[in-house]
């Protein structure tokens, strides 16, 4: 699901909301959940999952196609843990 499916979806379930207020409502969660990350901070959302970023030290790595030896910088990259509960619904 891509996020104006889930757009679309929200707008049929709630035909009471605009679907712009919907979409608003989505890219400010988003939003939130990216500026958080962004600040090196952990999104936790019960039921859900959780929300980090992990560091990824400087390697020295390889290209596949020639061979040469390149040096890979050190990054920082989101990582999510399910929760309880979808992994429960995963695997009924």
């Amino acid at each position: 699901m891509i996020k104006s499916e889930l757009i679309e979806k929200l707008s049929a379930e709630n035909p009471h909301l605009f679907q712009r207020d919907i979409e608003n409502i989505v890219n400010a969660i988003l939003g939130e959940v990216g500026d958080a990350l962004a600040r090196g901070d952990r999104v936790e959302l019960r039921g859900f999952g959780a929300f980090s970023i992990k560091n990824r030290p400087p390697r020295t790595g390889r290209n596949p196609r020639t061979g040469e030896q390149v040096a890979v910088a050190e990054k920082y990259v989101p990582q999510f843990k399910a929760g309880k509960e979808i992994r429960e619904r995963l695997n009924k």
